[in-house]
């Protein structure tokens, strides 16, 4: 049967007391945002009234937590960070700090009076009441940050824990197989908020998990020495998981990869295109050889053209001479 929550701060509160060094004070354990009780052990073996009485509680710094003036509250004494926050139990004569707070963690002392005709006289004598406060740490979470390589088996986790004090001892990753159980030491970063006094707690590891066997992983944190470890909620993977896990990675990269390879065929055939259209005539030089071609005919045909004249009138000339000639001729045979 598992101990109920009262039996666990119980034994906690037991084991304050017998592990601090603070022997001469009362130990009081609160848990933070709840009540802490401050009792002052006034036993008022003579029954003397309230109306006589002057009650009140105060802090190592001597800041006023509760007054009781002859009957009556008086908490325009009490110091601002307590106003609101306490309630006098006065059947057992126990202060209730409510809402605590880290910084409400320290000594605190009860102080009676009685009203006299000469002025106030203690009749109790201050006892010391040391306040523990704690705070429980959030459960663990672990989360996998990256997946097993080609090259390696180990596995990056990291785990965190939140809203705790004091601060953490240990944080550790088991590992746990079908046979085998073996623990990881984790190495912590602690960070504690300026105004709560909260810590937060992280740690990151990596594993060496085997493809071949089913795998069970927890993150514990070990608050203090006498805090209750906690253990996060297991993350499992198996041997058939992983593998379609890496599966899909791989589809993954390769689908990734098509458009890239695309792109650069595309590239390829468009500047192959280019190149044979540059070493082949285009229409724009057809016809202009076509042009010059006809021009250079046209030019020929004129040449003949005007050849043909001239090759007329030196054969007429030629008649001419022959006809003088034969002119000359016949004078002559006259």
């Amino acid at each position: 049967m598992k101990p109920s929550i009262m039996e666990l701060r119980s034994i906690l509160f037991v084991i304050f007391i017998f592990f601090s060094d603070a022997v001469s004070a009362i130990k009081c354990l609160a848990y933070f945002s709840e009540t802490a009780d401050l009792p002052c052990h006034f036993i008022n073996p003579q029954n003397i009234s309230l109306d006589e009485l002057v009650v009140f509680w105060q802090d190592q710094h001597n800041r006023v937590l509760y007054e009781l003036y002859k009957g009556k509250e008086k908490p325009e004494n009490v110091h601002p960070m307590y106003k609101g926050r306490t309630s006098l139990d006065q059947d057992n004569w126990t202060l209730r700090l409510h809402n605590v707070q880290i910084k409400d963690r320290g000594s605190y002392q009860c102080y009676v009076h009685r009203q006299g005709p000469n002025g106030l006289v203690s009749i109790h004598q201050k006892i010391d009441n040391y306040l523990l406060v704690l705070a429980n740490f959030s459960q663990p979470e672990i989360s996998l940050i990256s997946n097993r390589t080609e090259n390696s088996d180990n596995i990056n986790f990291t785990c965190a824990s939140t809203k705790g004090y004091p601060e953490p001892k240990k944080m550790s990753f088991v590992l746990k197989t079908e046979n085998s159980t073996n623990e990881y030491d984790a190495l912590m970063n602690i960070f504690q908020d300026n105004i709560t006094e909260l810590y937060n707690v992280s740690g990151s590891l990596s594993l060496p998990v085997s493809p071949e066997a089913n795998v069970s992983i927890f993150c514990v944190l070990q608050p203090t020495l006498t805090q209750t470890w906690l253990r996060s909620q297991p993350y499992n993977i198996d041997a058939k998981s992983r593998n379609t896990r890496q599966l899909f990675t791989d589809h993954g990269i390769l689908i990734t990869t098509l458009p890239v390879l695309f792109i650069v065929c595309v590239t390829v055939v468009s500047l192959i295109v280019k190149k044979r259209k540059k070493k082949q005539p285009g229409p724009s030089h057809e016809c202009e050889a076509i042009e010059m071609e006809g021009e250079e005919n046209e030019q020929a045909k004129q040449r003949v053209e005007n050849r043909v004249p001239e090759r007329s009138d030196e054969t007429q000339c030629v008649d001419n001479i022959s006809k003088t000639a034969s002119g000359d001729k016949s004078a002559t045979h006259f």
